[in-house]
Order: C-alpha cells, then sequence, then structure tokens
C-alpha cells in the first residue's frame, strides 16, 4: 500500500533542472509583445542608454492560454510583492522609436 501512496506522489511531481548559465538569468529592461491567434511572442531586450541598436536578448513563445495564466501569476506575485514592499512606483518613460512591427510594450 505504501508504494502504492509514493507512486501516485511522484506522478504529480515535475523535475525541473536549471543550469549554472540560466541560473544567472538575462537583464532585460524592455518587454516586447506581439500575437497571433494561436500564440504569444514576448521578446525581452536590453537597451542602453546612448546605443542606438539592442538586440533581443530572449525570445518566450505562449500559447494564450498559458499567457493568460502567466498574467495571473505575474500579476499575484507583483500584489504580494507591494504588499510586502511597499507600491512600486511607475515612472513614465520615453517613448523609444522601436522598428519592430505592430507590438505592446511592457
Amino acid at each position: 500500500m505504501a508504494d502504492q501512496n509514493n507512486k501516485g506522489k511522484q506522478q504529480g511531481q515535475i523535475n525541473i533542472e536549471l543550469d549554472e548559465n540560466t541560473a544567472q538569468g538575462i537583464y532585460s529592461n524592455l518587454a516586447i509583445i506581439n500575437h497571433s491567434q494561436s500564440e504569444f511572442v514576448v521578446d525581452f531586450v536590453s537597451v542602453m542608454p546612448g546605443v542606438p541598436k539592442s538586440k533581443v536578448k530572449s525570445r518566450i513563445v505562449l500559447t494564450p492560454q498559458h499567457a493568460k495564466r502567466f498574467l495571473k501569476a505575474l500579476h499575484d506575485n507583483v500584489s504580494r510583492f507591494e504588499k510586502a514592499n511597499g507600491e512600486i512606483k511607475d515612472y513614465k518613460q520615453p517613448t523609444l522609436p522601436i522598428n519592430f512591427g505592430p507590438t505592446g510594450e511592457a
């Protein structure tokens, strides 16, 4: 009986690995978001002052359902952060002339 309980617990778990390079993360201060009927594409960019050209550092492709779950999870995490640390101030950013097609920014 104990073996069946352990088997059920193991089936419900996901083993996720994080290698050293990925654990370092990639800095981004601009997200460019596009979507089609079947997917959302989020490009993360690092824009530096005085540098006229920037490269996409990472691209994440999500299903619409996953994008909505991600939005909810991010909202929940920002709410918990603000509850513990105070409101995050949203400073007005200058409009950047981005030549990347129709997009949304975050």
